[in-house]
């Protein structure tokens, strides 16, 4: 069992990674953004240009920015003292409400045309936090999927990040505003934080990042198996076919 670090979770949510008494995640009760990660699910990206309109084999369906995953709540499938296991469990057509509407979003019902069981799982090791994912649905299913976890930062702005071949300043990130900053064809990306550990993360199934920061204090990076059409036309055309069982991971872990 770690004895040097330990994480917290709520309804599927995780709020807390502290190795050595250093705090990774964002408190999304300060300043930033309101939550410490989330996922994007079967999309990534804005839809409203399109009129929330997602095309799929089945049909159009409606969904708002990153997908209608998040708008549903994790049921606790298992724990240990070294993991835990969350799922959502979606049936083809079920109507979703829209949180963001009517203030940010004037799409009120979100709905998806395939059944689909996602899981998350958390694992603690001696050198990591580790995030699972796996979703089962019917062969042939578009989909996009990302992982949105958020980082506490300093608030001086000094951070910056590197990855094989490349390397880019918190500073730079906050200049696109909403834009999610892309690094393309990537697995690992390090985070060079002005004090304490820096942070690593290692992905298996996901292929690329965004980097997205609304405040200094803190960042998210985000892995994701494709960046977002920036025509906000999303269909089968620019979305995996799942094969009816993907996986995933995330490795979450001290750049000692």
């Amino acid at each position: 069992m770690d004895k040097k670090s330990s994480a917290s979770f709520d309804m599927g949510e995780l709020v807390s990674y502290v190795r050595e008494n250093e705090e990774f995640m964002h408190n999304k009760e300060h300043d930033g953004w309101a939550y410490s990660d989330t996922e994007m699910f079967p999309i990534i990206g804005p839809t409203q240009a399109n009129n929330y309109t997602v095309s799929t084999p089945l049909g159009e369906c409606k969904q708002d920015q990153h997908g209608l995953l998040r708008e549903m709540t994790y049921k606790l499938e298992s724990q240990t003292a070294q993991s835990v296991t969350y799922s959502k469990k979606y049936t083809a057509g079920s109507i979703i409400l829209n949180s963001k509407y009517p203030k940010r979003s004037t799409q009120k019902e979100l709905f998806w045309n395939y059944d689909f069981l996602f899981t998350k799982t958390f694992e603690i090791t001696n050198d990591a936090l580790l995030v699972h994912f796996q979703f089962e649905c019917a062969s042939g299913m578009p989909y996009m999927l990302g992982y949105h976890p958020a980082f506490v930062l300093s608030g001086y702005g000094n951070e910056y990040f590197e990855w094989k071949g490349g390397s880019v300043t918190l500073s730079e990130i906050m200049y696109g505003g909403n834009t999610a900053y892309p690094v393309l064809n990537q697995q690992e990306i390090l985070l060079i934080k002005d004090s304490g550990f820096d942070v690593k993360l290692k992905t298996t199934g996901f292929t690329n990042f965004m980097l997205w920061s609304p405040a200094p204090n803190m960042v998210c990076i985000e892995p994701i198996t494709q960046y977002p059409d920036a025509s906000q036309i999303n269909s089968q055309q620019n979305m995996k076919l799942s094969c009816g069982k993907e996986s995933f991971s995330v490795e979450i872990s001290a750049a000692i």
